[in-house]
């Protein structure tokens, strides 16, 4: 079956993007991992010893940058619907975290420890059609959130991807009710045309739940 143009086009951007092929000369699985680095710089994520949940893992660039900034003795707990070749130091589960037999996969491996970091770069398939795509992805940040109020530590952080539209002003309330601070970030290696957005919430407030 030939391809349409837009696939072609976008086959064209991505070979000669330069973060994939930063990512292919430094071992990491896919480009995403800059802007996981990049809001690393800016807001100061990680620390060695420290817990995290990652939200949509697979290909496992993010759990690959993870794993390196938390050693010695940090703890990266990754899930997906998609399969995810193994990552050293990364427990993987896979399923879909909105069904309690993942939930308590999830739990079964936290041992009734709570996290300190929740990471989402989780997308919906993308149609084209605004529409259509903004209210899925909406979808899936209300489900990191609500993740997050289960697994986080009172202080802890989440970092979502995040779509702007309609209802993401309601969905920043709600973020804003449980963290004492919420700063937006679009990292370089986002492309231009994409409206994402990353989320960043620090200081769970455990108490307003």
């Amino acid at each position: 079956m030939a391809r349409r143009p837009t696939s072609r086009r976008w086959l064209a951007e991505h070979h000669s993007d330069e973060y994939v092929k930063k990512a292919r000369e430094l071992g990491y699985r896919s480009r995403a991992v800059f802007k996981l680095e990049e809001l690393d710089q800016r807001f100061s994520l990680f620390r060695p010893g420290m817990s995290v949940v990652d939200l949509g893992a697979a290909p496992g660039g993010w759990s690959q940058f993870a794993t390196r900034r938390v050693s010695p003795g940090g703890t990266i707990i990754a899930l997906d619907l998609l399969p995810m070749e193994p990552v050293a130091g990364v427990s993987f589960i896979q399923g879909d975290f909105r069904e309690d037999a993942t939930l308590n996969r999830l739990r079964a491996e936290l041992a009734g420890r709570t996290v300190d970091l929740v990471l989402s770069d989780m997308a919906p398939n993308m149609s084209g059609i605004r529409g259509v795509d903004v209210p899925r992805a909406l979808y899936l940040v209300e489900l990191a959130l609500q993740l997050s109020q289960q697994v986080l530590r009172p202080g802890g952080t989440l970092v979502l991807k995040a779509f702007s539209g309609s209802g993401f002003d309601d969905f920043l309330r709600e973020v804003r009710a449980d963290f004492a601070r919420v700063a937006l970030s679009k990292p370089k290696a986002s492309r231009g045309r994409s409206p994402e957005t990353y989320v960043v919430a620090g200081g769970y407030r455990a108490a307003a739940r």
